[in-house]
């Protein structure tokens, strides 16, 4: 388990990390959010070792992590750290041997690893001739191309279009299913939903917000659906009914509690067909919103 405790990162006067604490559990995904300046690339760079924190460890497995640990990881920078004038399979051997792999190994992992992004043809041309997709395809090869042992991957998703998407999730699935943690940060709040078992929100350099996507969702007021066949305009002045949007027979309301739920629901039985009720599924981006506000 890759553990971040109380992490801190000052510039000058500016706190970019402000005592960051969080877990990345094996086996799970887990999403790194929060808006431009929050200080997601800052974190994971110390958490690679590439930024001394003022304060605070990163631990691996309850310990503070080593080089040789780090060593082990698969890193994916904000910006992609490969050459652009270079042979794609030649950098990734590179990178392999880095790792410790032989240059058969490295060369073996490469041409499947291309080959399963269908670039297979194209081993032998330099990266600046690939599109932007299939950059990030190669970069996400490279973080993976040594079997880590932990996942830390800035923006991973960033210009790949739905299918891609689906198919480096796959990839990564591979290592989460062998219990391999995965922390990865994105600015597409519908990604992380779908696709992240936990998610840590940061703010201001701050964690405001940690835990299971369903726990999540089920923090803060529950939101419910009416629909019917009649007009509800009478739930304004009903007992214990916040509404918060009304278009004659469908409402979105908050309870003030269970009896209030039941006596909304008997009512609106008493006036007619009742065609949907109940809590409504609450989209992370109105989560984010309201806890980084």
């Amino acid at each position: 388990m890759l553990e971040i405790r109380n992490l801190t990162r000052r510039y000058g006067d500016l706190t970019a990390v402000d005592d960051v604490s969080f877990s990345v559990e094996p086996g799970r995904f887990t999403g790194f959010v929060g808006g431009n300046g929050a200080g997601k690339t800052t974190t994971m760079r110390m958490i690679m070792g590439l930024l001394q924190p003022n304060a605070g460890e990163v631990l691996w497995d309850g310990k503070p992590i080593t080089t040789r640990v780090r060593a082990q990881f698969g890193y994916m920078p904000e910006e992609r750290g490969l050459y652009p004038k270079q042979p794609i399979l030649t950098q990734l051997v590179y990178l392999g041997e880095l790792h410790g792999m032989s240059r058969s190994e490295a060369r073996e992992a490469a041409g499947a690893l291309m080959d399963r992004f269908g670039l297979g043809e194209r081993t032998k041309d330099k990266l600046e001739t690939l599109s932007l997709g299939n950059q990030q395809r190669v970069q996400i090869a490279a973080a993976v191309i040594a079997q880590p042992i932990g996942l830390v991957l800035d923006e991973p998703f960033n210009g790949l279009d739905p299918d891609a998407v689906d198919e480096m999730f796959a990839l990564l699935s591979e290592f989460t299913k062998r219990q391999v943690p995965v922390l990865f940060s994105s600015h597409q709040l519908d990604l992380v939903e779908r696709l992240c078992d936990d998610i840590v929100i940061l703010a201001k350099g701050k964690v405001v917000a940690d835990g299971p996507v369903d726990s999540l969702r089920r923090a803060g007021e529950t939101h419910h659906r009416i629909r019917t066949e009649s007009d509800l305009g009478w739930l304004r002045d009903h007992a214990g009914v916040q509404v918060l949007d009304l278009d004659g027979a469908e409402a979105s309301v908050v309870f003030a509690d269970v009896a209030a739920e039941q006596a909304v629901l008997a009512e609106a039985m008493q006036r007619g067909p009742v065609r949907a009720f109940g809590p409504t599924i609450r989209p992370l981006s109105d989560i984010y919103r309201e806890i980084t506000r």
